[in-house]
């Protein structure tokens, strides 16, 4: 194939097949073809020849007076296999590891996995390689992306609102999974035997090589964590990985009616150290975290691949892979298994919520996003049955030893997964249980890392749009502290209420609310057909059907279908059977409320601020791109505007 004039992007673009020709360079006012343009130092455009040398800034200014996004020292990845590699780290998480085997599991297997695959290429492909779109073409963050419809730039501030608000509690997530890891070091697991204070009601959950765990008990101690998972509240007996979690690493509340109490120093600390991380990555840019992304995404293979390996190997692992993975027909036209495979397909992609349109914001104008999208979905999908068989390997042992074909009796959901049923069963490996314990964690710890560091470049992304003057480091220290400050409410007695609290109402009810208005601000106001040209002009061909009808119909009206049904289904919030005061409740429509006001509150400001004599006139303007919507490049933008009137 014999591409064409790419304008001076050299190093990932495709050959670009087309009629539309790249090497249009302007002069004198006038678009002609002529020699290549090149970037001067002040981040204007020059256009050069044998005579002369002519500096052209295009920028304009909004209707509202601010300037075009994306300043002429926007950063860009230094590779394209870092923008891969980024996205890699940033969709492949822990919703892989611990949400998508329970989900799964709880929704009857193999049942489950077909919608969610039929899901993944209804929603969660259409709506990646949408947002990797409108990024890359306009160069702008999450928020000034919105310059395709100003009256609803509200969507991109109640979504970098969500954002921040999960990248609080997913670092004090990291904060907890350091103290595992530290603790994985110690000649004998710590949460594999019982504490003095437990005596009476506690079964060490550690194998046969630990020196708490007897003959006869390692029987009773599994018993003890199925009748815990099952939700048996009859039963008086606990294993030391559940009292371990609760007493010694939460010291969890029975209830916050008297507060949540203080921070424990020691997951301060940890909260600390992840977050210094997180800081290290951000102050060096995109680049820096494209070279990190190499670590970030490609560990967690190494170490999960071992760890199947190692399931594998074990008595009875391969009766809980086929646990996982046979289908209960009976299930698969049940509701909430579509909705539960939607829901998971949404947080595991991270679609909807910014960091998709940030990443490829810094994207070379050509760069092949058609394939990255095939790549990420397809990869993040393979993850997750690969976590699922790893870890219902596992369980599928902890069942043999038991003596019990029900493996769903030895999981706990949520958090438990990562923090009572993964260690509790690490602990009855004979053979070096801490070196499985470390590069469990370890992993674990890496893959937060990742999906961290994407949140928070989001949030710093759209300072950094708003403030050019700030720098990196400024921002992304404010950020850091911000986070600390914030994630210590998440490491008090009484946090994991507060974590389920905020999830709730400030990220999943927010996010899906939003993702539904970006669907319809993009695929229906902005115009599927717009969307269709943008790719014609930056990649040399138009999507295909299939593409345009998932934007335009399918996607939206089934995210839709799942808003109305999560709220025909809504039921009193609860955390392990306690239900939460009215004051909570209160709090947490106030912070739902805060992300879904910025619609209307961005929206009334767009209007006030566009040209035109009367309100009706404001109103229209307000929902049309503005004057310097496109390309960021002032060279491209004349060409792109020139493209428009052509079609």
């Amino acid at each position: 194939m014999q591409g064409h004039e790419n304008n001076g992007f050299q190093a990932d673009s495709p050959s670009i097949p087309g009629q539309f020709r790249w090497s249009t360079v302007i002069e004198n006012g006038v678009m002609v073809d002529g020699p290549k343009q090149r970037r001067n130092s002040r981040g204007t455009d020059s256009v050069t020849n044998n005579s002369s040398t002519t500096t052209l800034d295009l920028r304009g200014t909004e209707p509202d007076g601010e300037s075009a996004e994306g300043s002429p020292g926007r950063d860009q990845w230094g590779k394209g296999i870092e923008f891969l590699m980024s996205c890699i780290a940033m969709s492949v998480g822990l919703g892989n590891v611990w949400r998508f085997p329970f989900i799964a599991l709880e929704n009857g297997g193999g049942a489950f996995v077909i919608p969610y695959i039929i899901v993944l290429l209804l929603v969660g492909k259409p709506v990646y390689y949408m947002e990797m779109i409108i990024g890359q073409f306009s160069s702008r963050g999450s928020v000034k992306v919105y310059d395709c419809v100003p009256a609803l730039r509200g969507i991109g501030y109640g979504q970098v609102l969500s954002i921040a608000i999960v990248s609080t509690y997913y670092a004090s997530l990291m904060a907890t999974t350091l103290k595992y890891l530290f603790e994985s070091f110690q000649k004998i697991l710590p949460w594999a035997t019982c504490d003095e204070r437990w005596a009476g009601f506690c079964i060490p959950s550690g194998g046969a090589g630990s020196s708490a765990a007897g003959g006869d008990a390692l029987n009773s101690t599994i018993t003890a964590a199925a009748l815990s998972a099952s939700n048996a509240t009859s039963a008086v007996m606990s294993s030391s990985a559940e009292l371990y979690y609760r007493r010694v690493v939460l010291k969890e509340l029975d209830n916050i009616d008297d507060g949540i109490g203080l921070p424990d120093w020691q997951l301060t600390l940890f909260l600390c150290l992840s977050w210094s991380i997180v800081l290290l990555v951000l102050i060096r840019g995109v680049k820096s975290a494209g070279k990190a992304s190499y670590f970030l995404a490609l560990f967690p293979y190494l170490v999960i691949t071992i760890l199947l390996v190692r399931a594998c190997t074990l008595p009875g692992a391969i009766n809980g892979i086929i646990y996982f993975l046979k289908p209960q027909w009976d299930k698969i036209l049940d509701p909430k298994v579509w909705y539960a495979a939607v829901t998971q397909c949404f947080f595991s992609l991270s679609i909807c919520f910014g960091n998709i349109i940030m990443y490829s914001s810094y994207n070379k104008f050509r760069h092949n996003v058609h394939r990255d999208a095939t790549i990420v979905t397809t990869i993040d999908t393979f993850t997750s049955l690969l976590a699922g068989c790893t870890i219902f390997g596992i369980l599928g042992h902890l069942a043999h030893v038991v003596g019990s074909d029900d493996v769903g009796s030895v999981v706990k959901p949520g958090a438990g997964l990562a923090f009572i049923s993964y260690p509790e069963a690490i602990a009855k490996f004979d053979v070096v249980p801490q070196a499985f314990s470390v590069l469990f964690f370890l992993m674990l710890f890496v893959l937060g890392i990742g999906s961290n560091v994407a949140m928070t470049s989001c949030v710093m992304t759209v300072i950094r749009d708003q403030f050019p003057k700030v720098k990196n480091w400024q921002a992304a220290t404010v950020i850091a502290i911000c986070g600390v400050a914030l994630g210590c409410i998440y490491v008090t007695p009484g946090g994991q209420y507060i974590l389920t609290l905020v999830d709730h109402f400030g990220a999943s009810f927010i996010a899906l609310v939003l993702a539904i208005a970006e669907l319809i601000a993009i695929g229906w106001i902005y115009g599927v057909d717009r969307l269709c040209k943008d790719v014609e002009f930056m990649l040399g061909h138009r999507p295909n059907l299939y593409w345009r009808l998932c934007w335009r119909w399918v996607t939206p009206l089934l995210m839709t279908a799942i808003l109305i049904y999560n709220l025909v289904t809504l039921q009193p919030l609860t955390y392990q059977g306690y239900v939460y005061p009215t004051i909570a409740y209160d709090l947490g429509w106030c912070i739902a409320a805060l992300g879904l006001l910025q619609l209307p509150i961005w929206g009334i400001y767009a209007i006030y601020k566009q040209e035109g004599k009367t309100l009706s006139e404001k109103v229209m303007n307000a929902f049309r791109p503005t004057r310097n919507w496109g390309p960021i490049d002032p060279t491209l933008n004349q060409e792109y505007k020139k493209f428009i009137h052509q079609e």
